[in-house]
């Protein structure tokens, strides 16, 4: 469903990306492992547009789309959680829900009952500011904000960031059943161990901007070997 390619991208003078590598499926769960600063951010603002590559191919579907903006992928079923959220803090939820659905200009109606059936209690708050909400609350208004546009491919940057333990076990069973259930591909950058352990089928370690293994499930499963390519 996505590759990437010699993939190279950074700010200034300066590159973060170096040489990277990626393949996906169709149907997986796959997280990108790594320390602070190694360039994961990097990777998904890359993928879905927000930086161009400075060399390299990024397809998805069979599609070159190196060069196509950010919003083109989006309309081409690619959604994005961004780190910290991005959320419209002074938007009511409902407003929120609705400059998702703007991705796609051809949609007529946005299916709200759909984002309600995993995340109930957005019905009860859609006329509160985005902003009032909690932190675990606002990472699933910002999933709910990209799933509203019905997107094949979800690109999750550091999801459980500032979110209590509970809600991240909350988010862990969300990703999973909407993999199960409807087939979502997903890539996930996650220094939660507990959460890459939870949803992940496989990973990429990335470290000074390119791929420096990758772990299957089982592999997933150690703790310990998880955790030595996140220490400092």
């Amino acid at each position: 469903m996505l590759s990437a390619s010699d993939l190279r991208s950074g700010y200034g003078i300066g590159d973060v990306l170096q040489s990277f590598e990626l393949a996906i499926e169709a149907g997986e769960v796959v997280s990108v492992l790594g320390r602070n600063g190694v360039g994961k951010t990097t990777l998904m603002k890359t993928l879905i547009g927000l930086l161009p590559a400075r060399r390299g191919r990024i397809e998805y579907q069979g599609q070159d789309i190196t060069a196509l903006g950010a919003f083109r992928r989006a309309r081409l079923g690619i959604g994005y959680v961004p780190q910290g959220r991005g959320i419209f803090p002074h938007m009511t939820v409902r407003d929120n829900l609705r400059m998702g659905g703007m991705v796609n200009e051809n949609r007529r109606s946005l299916d709200f009952e759909a984002v309600f059936g995993y995340f109930p209690f957005l019905r009860e708050r859609l006329a509160q500011r985005g902003g009032t909400l909690s932190g675990g609350q606002q990472a699933m208004l910002a999933i709910a904000r990209a799933l509203i546009n019905e997107p094949d491919l979800l690109l999750l940057d550091e999801p459980s960031d500032g979110v209590q333990p509970s809600v991240v076990q909350e988010l862990g069973g969300f990703i999973g059943t909407l993999n199960r259930d409807k087939g979502l591909t997903v890539l996930i950058v996650e220094q939660n161990i507990d959460l890459v352990q939870t949803v992940a089928q496989r990973a990429y370690v990335l470290d000074k901007g390119t791929v420096v293994a990758e772990l299957d499930r089982n592999e997933l499963e150690s703790t310990e070997r998880v955790a030595a390519y996140l220490a400092v």
